[in-house]
């Protein structure tokens, strides 16, 4: 029996956990409970910048992760890792293995300063990927990694090409705050998507997703404004599965064909590198399950666009002690017929797998199996051995960890080496 498999079989007590599925931001509720932790007083000086409007001209940063760039951050860092650290992502740039995410928070000043201080830390630390979604934190997940590589490009800390800047689209996001009731949302929503002809009529599902090349266009040039820089590395369809809840799979294939058409025509124009899919349950489900998705129909779908060339290039999806479906469940059928595990198709079919939610939303933090502690001996922590079990899965080429604090990054870290 490998190492893995002795490890995910250590793992499935662990899935008894209730997991949290991940909620769009029409949940308002949610939002506004998270309003309750706004902190009154004085904004970081730093704010004044994250705080953009449509009609705001930001000085956007040239570049994007290039071989070069990340070559020589590798360089500058390798003396801290292990030789294995750094992967190929989309393409042949060296992205570390473990990378920074940035989901979890309430939507105040207070987080977004932890986050600030904790992706500078971050990329003077050795992460060079940092992920996030329009959505998060109403928009201030986004704003914060700009204000974060504005700093530490200005103290000469890094520079663009080192950096692997990723982010996603087709949840609606708020604005700084969210809305005091679902009435309010739902106003907000006719404002400045409905009326201003941003999502077409019919396009819109569960009050709060969209993945319509309007649609799209509109996000790509507010994240990339938020992020700070003129082409975001990767730019990732969210949850693309959403849309099943409300459409039939010819109309989501059409959808999605449509979706990746202006995809590669913003990848044409320089404002994103490449692109994929984000899901929270896609890959993971049985085929004959609504939400399912085929791995093998979104690269046939991106060869139709745009030929052997296209783009599309990576999914993101959760992988962890808890949740392996993507290791060993065979979800993806290939040609031929054969059914083999998401890993394994995404290798067969060239792209690159960036694996979310490997502590399970801090799940997996503390409490685990001592045959997961003693697969590990060297590590200190059960976070850091959970984020190595996600590093040591063949075909993995990140694993992302939310941390606002830079404690747990530096003790996280120690994951790499």
């Amino acid at each position: 029996m490998s190492e893995c498999t002795r490890l995910e079989c250590a793992g499935q007590r662990l899935r008894g956990v209730r997991l949290e599925r991940r909620r769009h931001p029409s949940d308002v509720a949610e939002c506004a409970a998270a309003s309750r932790g706004l902190v009154a007083g004085k904004r970081p000086p730093y704010c004044l910048d994250m705080r953009m409007t449509q009609s705001s001209t930001p000085t956007l940063a040239a570049g994007w992760a290039d071989e070069q760039g990340t070559q020589r951050y590798r360089e500058r860092v390798a003396s801290r890792f292990a030789d294995d650290y750094f992967r190929p992502l989309a393409g042949s740039a060296a992205a570390s293995s473990i990378g920074a995410g940035t989901y979890l928070g309430e939507c105040d000043d207070s987080d977004d300063a932890r986050y600030v201080r904790s992706i500078r830390h971050a990329v003077r630390s050795g992460i060079n990927v940092i992920d996030s979604a329009i959505n998060y934190r109403c928009q201030r997940s986004e704003r914060a990694i700009g204000a974060a590589l504005r700093e530490a490009m200005a103290a000469a800390e890094i520079e663009r090409d080192e950096i692997f800047v990723c982010t996603k689209g087709g949840y609606l996001p708020l604005d700084g705050s969210p809305p005091a009731s679902r009435a309010e949302y739902k106003a907000y929503v006719q404002r400045e998507f409905l009326d201003t002809g941003v999502i077409p009529p019919g396009e819109l599902v569960a009050d709060g997703h969209c993945i319509a090349p309007e649609y799209l266009d509109h996000q790509i040039d507010r994240s990339r404004e938020n992020l700070g820089v003129r082409t975001v590395d990767l730019y990732y369809l969210h949850n693309p599965e959403q849309q099943l809840d409300s459409i039939a799979p010819a109309e989501f294939q059409h959808r999605i064909r449509r979706a990746f058409e202006a995809l590669e025509r913003r990848v044409a124009d320089g404002d994103i590198r490449s692109y994929g899919c984000a899901t929270w349950q896609g890959f993971r489900l049985d085929s004959a399950a609504r939400g399912y998705l085929s791995l093998l129909d979104l690269v046939t779908i991106a060869r139709s666009v745009a030929g052997e060339g296209h783009h599309f290039s990576t999914v993101q999806l959760p992988i962890n002690l808890g949740m392996p479906e993507a290791i060993r469940s065979p979800t993806q059928c290939l040609p031929g017929g054969r059914w083999v595990s998401l890993l394994e198709a995404a290798g067969e079919l060239g792209i690159s797998v960036v694996a979310s939610a490997t502590l399970l939303q801090g799940k997996l933090a503390s409490g685990l199996p001592q045959q997961v502690r003693d697969a590990f001996p060297a590590l200190a922590s059960d976070a850091a051995r959970a984020i190595a079990f996600v590093r040591s899965v063949p075909g993995v080429s990140v694993a992302l960890v939310g941390m606002k604090s830079t404690a747990h990054l530096d003790q996280n870290l120690q994951a790499g080496s």
